[in-house]
């Protein structure tokens, strides 16, 4: 089912699909020596989020190795060297809303240097999505920023990914095995994935 070849597998799906269950389960299958790299923000007093991290926290196999990351995925990523660990990134949303103050031009060299972090491991890397444009357009302008942004990097992400898996009501379907590409317009600026 899963490959233990080099590359990136994005699993993505709405809320309380089971995504990230369906991540740890092909991390399990594909190696032993996994590392988690946690991109939230520290709970502080939000119980809700506290409990929902505590939730993940004790799902995880005792021997896998937790890096709390934070805001700083393109940092750790570089610093990643051993071939043989695979690298469970959860999650992209939590990521992306760390840095929803950045400019367009700021936020763009960052998702650059995130890809090409990606494109430069040496060990398979599955990454956790958020899918957040299934719904109603957000309300509040930075919604909606949050909404592009993480459409847009999806997109870039699944253009490099081995594997791309979509996780609905607890079911995982393999997306680069039923789906097609969907090839940009001539007339897109410098190969935009905006729309």
């Amino acid at each position: 089912m899963v490959a233990a070849d080099p590359g990136l597998i994005v699993i993505s799906g709405p809320s309380r699909s089971g995504k990230s269950r369906w991540a740890e389960h092909l991390a399990a299958s594909i190696g032993t020596d996994v590392v988690y790299l946690a991109t939230g923000a520290p709970a502080g007093d939000d119980l809700a989020w506290a409990e929902r991290v505590a939730l993940h926290q004790q799902r995880r196999p005792p021997h896998w190795r937790t890096e709390e990351v934070g805001a700083e995925l393109v940092a750790a990523l570089t610093q990643q060297r051993a071939a043989q660990q695979v690298l469970l990134i959860d999650s992209l949303g939590t990521w992306v809303a760390q840095h929803l103050e950045l400019e367009s031009g700021q936020w763009r060299d960052l998702t650059q240097a995130l890809l090409q972090a990606l494109e430069r491991l040496k060990q398979p890397v599955l990454l956790v999505c958020e899918e957040v444009g299934w719904g109603v357009v957000p309300p509040t302008a930075i919604g909606g920023l949050f909404r592009d942004r993480m459409g847009s990097l999806q997109q870039q992400l699944t253009s490099i990914s081995a594997q791309s898996w979509l996780v609905v009501a607890g079911r995982a379907i393999d997306v680069m095995k039923l789906g097609v590409s969907v090839p940009l317009p001539d007339h897109a600026p410098g190969g935009s994935l905006s729309a």
